[in-house]
Order: C-alpha cells, then sequence, then structure tokens
C-alpha cells in the first residue's frame, strides 16, 4: 500500500487521483439514450471531439450518448480504428514520449482506483489510444489528454459491457478549432505533435 502511495506521489498534478466528495457531472455530460441519425451500423462507437461526446450506435435511430475527455491542442486525431484489446482495471505502462519528457514518472503502475487508466480500457488497434476510465472524472467535458478518450469509472464500466474486441471506432474529424482547456505539464514537443496529427500509423 505504501508503495502504491508513493507511485501515485509520483504523477503530476493533471494525472493525480482527485479527492474529497464526488462531484455530479453536468447534466450534459451524463450517460443518456438519445435520437441520433449515422449511417454506422448498429453497435460501432463514434466519437465527437469538439462536442466531447461519445456515441454508441444502438440502431433504430438511438444511441448511447457519455460525456468524455479528450485530447488537449496538438493531440486531437480523427480516423476509424477497431477494439484490438480489453482489460479490466488495466496497469499503466507511460509512453517512451511522456517518459521523455517526465522521466520521474513511474515505468509501471498496477491497476486501481489511483491509475489514470481508471476501471477498463478499449485499446484501439496498434495505436497507443485508448477509451478509458479516469481517476480525476471533474475533467469530463475538457480538452486534457495526449489523444486518448476518458470516461467516467461508471461510464467506461457501462461502454465496456456492451462492446467486444473487433468493435468499430470511429473519431469524426473536428470541424472548428479545438480549444485548450486545463493545460497539464507535460506539453508536447514539435515533434510529438506532428507525429500526433498522423494517428493511423501505429505509435511505436
Amino acid at each position: 500500500m505504501a508503495e502504491q502511495r508513493a507511485v501515485i506521489s509520483s504523477l503530476p498534478p493533471d494525472d493525480q487521483p482527485e479527492t474529497g466528495p464526488a462531484k455530479s457531472l453536468p447534466p450534459q455530460f451524463r450517460r443518456t439514450m438519445i435520437d441520433y441519425q449515422t449511417k454506422e451500423p448498429a453497435g460501432t462507437i463514434i466519437i465527437d471531439t469538439p462536442n466531447t461526446y461519445l456515441y454508441l450506435v444502438l440502431g433504430n435511430g438511438k444511441a448511447m450518448r457519455y460525456g468524455i475527455g479528450v485530447g488537449r491542442e496538438g493531440f486531437t486525431w480523427s480516423g476509424a480504428e477497431k477494439v484490438s484489446r480489453m482489460a479490466q482495471w488495466p496497469d499503466w505502462h507511460p509512453p517512451e514520449e511522456m517518459i521523455d519528457r517526465q522521466p520521474y514518472l513511474p515505468r509501471f503502475m498496477a491497476g486501481g482506483e489511483g491509475n489514470p487508466l481508471g476501471a477498463r480500457a478499449l485499446y484501439l488497434g496498434e495505436t497507443l489510444y485508448r477509451i478509458h476510465g479516469t481517476n480525476q472524472p471533474s475533467t469530463i467535458g475538457t480538452f486534457v489528454s495526449s489523444g486518448c478518450i476518458r470516461l467516467t469509472n461508471e461510464d467506461i464500466t457501462d461502454l465496456y459491457g456492451k462492446v467486444q474486441v473487433g468493435t468499430r471506432v470511429v473519431v469524426l474529424r473536428a470541424t472548428r478549432p479545438i480549444p485548450s482547456r486545463r493545460p497539464r505539464m507535460d506539453g508536447p514537443s514539435i515533434q510529438e505533435r506532428h507525429r500526433a496529427s498522423e494517428p493511423r500509423r501505429p505509435l511505436r
């Protein structure tokens, strides 16, 4: 337990678990079924980055809508992937790019409530992008991540139970500029911003 606390304390402020009474999500970001017209088949996940929503297409003009946190400026992306792996309370291995910027980060963090990946994770293709939970639910509705899509732990658990490996994930192209909200301590380098603009290539 002491070792886990030490690992958590080494995280940058924007990855530290939130403390204090849990805050309710704003009404517009609470999970709800809505009318939603799309050509994508039932079972598809659609990410609306500029509006910070994730839709699970249900068919018959309906979808389940979830509020999400998305990539900050320079880390947004668009395209289509498939869920390649699913994990419950996933371990966190910070990518090399993040370690380069923050060498004090842990190289490994076991899954748990303090873990930045939260309760569940859906891995997208061969990229480093994931749809996952969060230890900071107040970031839902903001542009804060390095390209991953985050939901509350309750919502990612709900979504996890409704999809499977092979599920199609469509990230819509932004139709308006993405604001930079809540800047993080680990800002991207020029090289990383360039890589982030090419999401379809595997990130190693």
